[in-house]
Parts: structure tokens; sequence; C-alpha cells
């Protein structure tokens, strides 16, 4: 399994962002590439890169068990009729999230990223890891770190949390088979979510109680305005895909591995006490405000 033109993997999110970027460029390094995604029109965008071992599997929404047990059974069936190639990994990226307080977050929409980041992952996974098992292939988890308290993204981060377990975990678990779970911890990377962002925000000031949006609206304001710094560094999504392409490609891969704008100062702040993590947060919460 050392030729990637004999290598499938499957990239979840693939629609856009960084998933869209991982799609693309593994399929130029030659892979074969099921890249899933929602909608049609994401198949359209996908098939006008004119790759033939580029190739959407639609729709997969990870939320529906459905979808799930269709494609994993279409896949299935397109490496044992000799279609592809064998599975060699798992690419996990799909996800959205809100920006709201925790007080304010709609939990049914923190439901549904649950089952995007984890639940459906799992799922997915435990139709494919024969698959993987028969190879000796490779898991990677596309999150943030995770494992900061940064205020106002707990719809994100708590998922990420959760994943930094899991890989952890199933690295345990699933080491004796030879299947390496890899987190790839992602700071800041240049997707369309900031400017989704904005709108988001903008659309959660009409609707939240006014007597709770008083207590934030300053705060999230403020933030807003120290993240523009921020996102004019992002880094371009497709410094994750060659990470990606990094940690399939070499024999003895990293646990984990960080990329984009900020990623090692996140990687550092992790080894520090929770104390002083949290010094350090409330005297950038007071320099915003």
């Amino acid at each position: 399994m050392n030729n990637v033109f004999q290598k499938s993997v499957i990239v979840t999110g693939a629609s856009s962002g960084i998933g869209k970027s991982i799609a693309v460029y593994l399929a130029k390094q030659g892979y074969t590439v099921l890249a899933t995604v929602r909608k049609n029109h994401d198949v359209e965008a996908l098939n006008n890169y004119g790759l033939n071992n580029l190739k959407p599997l639609c729709p997969l929404d990870l939320t529906k068990q459905e979808h799930i047990q269709t494609i994993a059974d279409a896949v299935k069936e397109q490496i044992r009729n000799g279609a592809i190639p064998p599975l060699y990994a798992v690419i996990n990226v799909a996800g959205g999230g809100q920006f709201a307080p925790i007080e304010l977050m709609n939990i049914p929409d923190f439901r549904v990223e649950l089952e995007k980041r984890l639940v459906g992952p799992l799922s997915l996974l435990q139709e494919l890891l024969p698959l993987l098992r028969h190879t000796k292939g490779r898991v990677l988890w596309i999150s943030t770190p995770g494992l900061l308290p940064i205020p106002y993204v707990a719809d994100i981060h708590a998922p990420d949390f959760a994943v930094n377990y899991l890989a952890r975990t199933l690295n345990v678990e699933l080491r004796p088979d030879g299947i390496k779970n890899i987190l790839i911890r992602c700071g800041g990377i240049d997707t369309p979510s900031p400017e989704q962002t904005e709108v988001h925000l903008a659309a959660m000031f009409t609707v939240w109680p006014k007597d709770k949006l008083a207590i934030y609206a300053d705060r999230l304001i403020n933030l807003q305005k120290g993240m523009k710094s921020f996102n004019a560094k992002r880094t371009n999504p497709e410094k994750v895909a060659i990470i990606v392409s990094k940690a399939l490609k070499v024999k003895h891969p990293m646990v984990r591995y960080q990329v984009g704008f900020m990623s090692k100062t996140g990687a550092l702040f992790e080894k520090l006490p929770q104390s002083w993590i949290d010094s350090i947060f409330r005297m950038r919460e007071s320099s915003n405000s």
C-alpha cells in the first residue's frame, strides 16, 4: 500500500473550506478521493476540477443514519467489484458551529453539531473499520485544539474536545490492528466561516432576548473587532491539505500535528496550568472591552 494510486481515501465535508482543499489536493497527488457532500451543486463544483479520481459522494448528512449506511454500502461495493482501490484513510472534516455565549446557544443546533462532529463520524467509522483493518489504514480528525476555554465558540470547541478524546482512545484500541488515528489540530485557517459568523451574529442580535442581549452585546462586538486582525492572518487551507498528505505518506506519523495561525501557541497553552490560562483569557477579555 505504498503507492498512492492504489489507495482510496474518504473526506467528509468536502463542499468548501478545509474539506474541499484536502479532497482536491489529495486527488492531484494521485489518491482516489471519495469526497462527501450534502448537496448536488457541490457535486457539480467538484466535478468542475476535471479530476477523474475525485469522486463526489452525495448526499452524506452525518446527522442521518440512512445516509451513512447508504454511503458506507456504496464504498464497500465499489471496492468489492474493483471500481476503486482499497480504502486507506477516513478523513473527518465535516462540521460547522455557532458563535454565541453558552447562555444563548441554540440547543437544537448544538445537538446537530454533536451529531456532525461525533456521532455521525463514529457511525461511519464503525462501518468502514473492516476496510481499514485490511489495509492497516489511517483515520484523520481535523479539529481545533479544543482544550482551551475560548469564549463564545463552545459549540465548536466542546465537540472538538471530545474529538481529541476519541482519536486518542481509538489510537489505543486500534493500534494492535495497525490502524493509526491522527489529530490535525488547526489554528486560524482561511475558510468562509469568519464571514458566516458575522452574518450569523447579526441575525442572532435580532432574535436573542433583549435582556440577555444587553449583557453580551458589547462583549461580542468588541471581540469581533479584535478578531479582524486575527482573520487577516489566517492560513491558506491548502497548508492543512499538505499536512494531511504528509500524515498519510510517512511510515510513522505523529499522533498530533499543528497547522495554521496561532496553532503552536495553542499547543503551548495546553501545557500551562489551568489557572494561568484562565488569567490570560481574563486579561485578553479586559483588553477587548
